[in-house]
């Protein structure tokens, strides 16, 4: 097939109408689950005209009105649309919704708290790609009390297996005899990045919860609630990556860090007992699972 110098990128195509986050489209194209004007496509980069005919499993793509999520995913949930093993996890949840959506990253089997979905796919990949240094706030219950030194020496860096990691700002937020709640703000989604870094600095993570993803906050939610984002929050996760990048090799959000003294170690006031959990971020109340959405042609306006 010959490439069209003018057009788009398949994935991004693909991204832009709902039906995988870029990284999720490059995977269906190189399956071969991807055709154009009726011949399938393994090429990533191949680009197509705006009026191509795109099929995905023998399906035209349709271009879905934009939908964004706020999930509280609980503990001992697959944060995947469907699992092999038979095994919770977040497609169980969204399979009854009317747009069709998925997961912006993912958070562990055993860590719970915010996860935001969509069908957005081109926002989805910014959100997601490190050069973008978007913000992700978690709440660690660790074991042990780290000292202030210990705090310092995350902000400062800790090497792992797969290089340097700098949080944004590590504080303490609750203590107890036995354990402590710390609050990690970090710029990069690398697997079990929270884990890894407590644990080298020899207090392994015992709980685990994401509180803030780009600026949005869990609100009022419980486990296993789900809300659409108000207007005002979807500019908000919007403006988070629209024209920004990393610069002189930091993330985006490092400076303004740095101005509000979120790049030290430090203690907040400290919280109750070991029971107790420290709060989220902010955000709109919880509401429930989204209404109906219309489905758009392509080119549809």
């Amino acid at each position: 097939m010959a490439p069209d110098r003018e057009g788009e990128r398949l994935q991004k195509v693909l991204a832009r109408a709902g039906v995988a986050s870029r990284r999720g489209a490059e995977r269906l194209i190189l399956e071969g689950r991807v055709s154009v004007n009726g011949r399938i496509v393994t090429e990533l980069g191949t680009r197509v005209h705006p009026r191509a005919e795109v099929r995905v499993d023998g399906r035209p793509i349709l271009e879905e009105e934009r939908v964004y999520l706020l999930f509280y995913k609980p503990p001992q949930m697959i944060t995947s649309l469907a699992d092999p093993a038979g095994r919770p996890c977040v497609g169980d949840v969204v399979r009854g919704l009317p747009a069709r959506v998925f997961p912006v990253g993912r958070l562990d089997w055993d860590a719970e708290g915010l996860l935001l979905l969509t069908n957005d796919g081109e926002l989805a990949h910014r959100l997601m790609h490190p050069r973008f240094g978007v913000s992700r706030v978690y709440d660690a219950k660790v074991k042990g009390n780290p000292s202030e030194a210990t705090l310092a020496r995350m902000v400062r860096g800790v090497r792992l297996s797969d290089g340097m990691a700098r949080p944004l700002r590590v504080e303490r937020v609750g203590r107890a005899r036995t354990n402590t709640w710390i609050r990690i703000e970090v710029a990069e989604g690398r697997p079990h990045l929270v884990k890894r870094l407590c644990e080298a600095v020899g207090h392994p993570v015992q709980r685990l919860r994401r509180i803030e993803y780009a600026g949005i906050g869990l609100g009022g939610l419980s486990a296993g609630e789900m809300r659409e984002l108000s207007p005002q929050e979807e500019r908000a996760l919007k403006a988070q990556v629209h024209g920004r990048a990393r610069r002189d090799g930091l993330p985006a959000r490092q400076d303004a860090a740095r101005q509000r003294g979120g790049g030290r170690g430090g203690e907040r006031r400290a919280g109750g007992g070991e029971g107790r959990r420290p709060g989220g971020g902010g955000g709109a109340p919880g509401r429930r699972a989204p209404g109906r959405r219309r489905k758009r042609k392509k080119g549809d306006r």
